[in-house]
């Protein structure tokens, strides 16, 4: 027998972790609601860890108290100031010192910087961390990864909050989904060497990793699956933001390189921003626990594919605060400059449960994405071999 549940029953970690506004989510999960199994009935929910559950939604809830879902205006401010002063002293490179090889190389990293910081930036839009209303994050979300980045908000939002919601699952987080060209985790090499699929050499893919890694990932691929995905799904808005930055970029730089080389320059820009952003964030997820769904509870779901990397200025700046991981993957609405003050807390929890906390030196972090790619690797070619 199924017994109807009142519909201010309270709403799901999950759900309440991505939305800012409870009671207007709740009109749309009132719908949803028609009740919940009878205690004979088979469910995913009871091996999970009720107290865990209910110390994290007290953690929650001290968060609010201490205000940490509210951000500093002045800080995101600063942050766009940042990358605007980048874009003009890159321009103003060229302008004063000509288009010889130095001046465009110096110019291709501050505006690969400056992609990078963007980009950081418009994830704490999309995550309608900045603003207490979801329309206003929405709208400069829309300005920030279109015009100042030439992307797509819906492309983002739909790929990122899988991610999200089950990090590091196969079949559910489409960052790990590699297309064949990497095998990660424990569980895939074997079951790929135990059916003798070779796509690629995987004993080396630790090795291949620098080629077609960090330089393709955004020049080649994310550029493809955007430009198609606004396209094939109608998004117009998004796409006439992406035209005005293409339209911004080739207007500054066509009267120094021309056409041809406005469009390498382009690539070129990609490229090194690629570099960056694959290496942030593979740092915090692919050295983790990555599986088949194992049903856990929302905490214990976050901690197992994220870990974190030590708190400094540079850190802070260099990952866009994603260095805190761990508390980002917890609280997604809570603006970046917090995600510290809240990082004790976790730990306390974290210990009490006897969850383990992963902390790590930068250059370490980076140093386990190739221990890990090399690890799986070798699990392939032991199955492919012997299994």
């Amino acid at each position: 027998m199924v017994k109807n549940l009142p519909a201010t029953q309270e709403i799901q970690d999950a759900f309440l972790a991505f939305h800012r506004n409870l009671d207007f989510v709740r009109k749309f999960m009132k719908p949803l609601l028609i009740g919940e199994l009878a205690p004979e009935e088979p469910s995913q929910d009871r091996g999970k860890n009720s107290q865990i559950t209910e110390d994290f939604r007290a953690l929650r809830k001290t968060a609010e108290d201490m205000n940490l879902f509210k951000s500093n205006q002045l800080f995101f401010l600063l942050h766009l100031a940042h990358i605007i002063a980048m874009e003009s002293i890159a321009w103003f490179t060229l302008f004063y010192f000509g288009n010889g090889w130095i001046p465009t190389i110096i110019t291709a990293f501050v505006l690969a910087t400056s992609q990078a910081q963007a980009g950081w930036l418009q994830h704490d839009y999309g995550h309608l961390s900045v603003y207490k209303k979801s329309m206003w994050n929405h709208i400069v979300h829309k300005f920030v990864i279109g015009h100042l980045k030439g992307a797509s908000a819906n492309w983002w939002n739909h790929r990122h909050f899988q991610h999200h919601a089950k990090p590091n699952i196969f079949h559910k987080d489409p960052d790990v989904n590699m297309l064949h060209v990497f095998v990660l985790g424990e569980w895939q090499p074997i079951e790929y060497g135990k059916k003798k699929l070779k796509y690629l050499p995987y004993n080396h893919q630790h090795e291949y990793f620098f080629l077609i890694g960090p330089p393709l990932l955004i020049p080649l691929y994310f550029q493809y699956q955007i430009i198609m995905t606004m396209i094939v799904r109608k998004y117009w808005a998004d796409l006439a933001w992406a035209i005005s930055y293409y339209t911004r970029f080739f207007i500054t730089y066509i009267p120094f390189y021309g056409v041809l080389g406005s469009i390498l320059f382009l690539n070129f820009i990609r490229f090194l921003e690629s570099h960056w952003f694959v290496w942030v964030t593979q740092m915090n997820h692919i050295v983790m626990e990555i599986d088949r769904e194992p049903y856990r509870d929302w905490f214990s779901s976050q901690l197992a594919a994220t870990c974190n990397v030590e708190q400094s200025f540079f850190n802070d700046w260099f990952s866009g605060h994603l260095n805190f991981q761990i508390e980002h993957h917890l609280f997604p609405t809570m603006p970046r400059h917090n995600l510290h003050k809240i990082a004790p807390l976790v730990r306390s929890l974290c210990a009490k449960h006897g969850i383990e906390y992963q902390e790590k030196p930068l250059l370490r972090a980076l140093q386990d994405i190739i221990g890990s790619l090399r690890k799986s690797g070798q699990l392939w070619l032991d199955a492919y071999l012997h299994k």
